[in-house]
C-alpha cells in the first residue's frame, strides 16, 4: 500500500501506475504468486515482456523486462 485514496477518489482508481523494471518477468510471477500476489498473463511486445497486477489496495502495478531487452533476455 503506498497511501489511502484521497477523498473523492475511488479506492483502486489509476492515477499513476507503477512499474518495476524484473529482467525475468516469467520467475519474478511466479515468484510472487507464491507470495500471494497474482499477475495477470504475461504479454510479448517487441522484444520484452510485461505482466500487470492489482496491489491489495487495488492499485495498478506493472513489471517489465523493456529495460532488459538490449541485453537479448525477455
Amino acid at each position: 500500500m503506498l497511501h489511502p485514496a484521497a477523498r473523492g477518489q475511488r479506492r483502486g482508481q489509476s492515477i499513476v501506475k507503477l512499474v518495476f523494471d524484473i529482467e525475468d518477468v516469467e520467475a519474478f510471477c511466479l515468484q510472487c504468486a507464491r507470495d500471494g500476489l497474482t499477475f495477470g498473463p504475461i504479454h510479448i511486445a517487441e522484444g520484452y515482456k510485461f505482466a500487470n497486477a492489482k496491489d491489495p489496495c487495488e492499485n495498478s502495478i506493472s513489471i517489465s523486462s523493456r529495460a532488459f531487452r538490449d541485453k537479448g533476455t525477455s
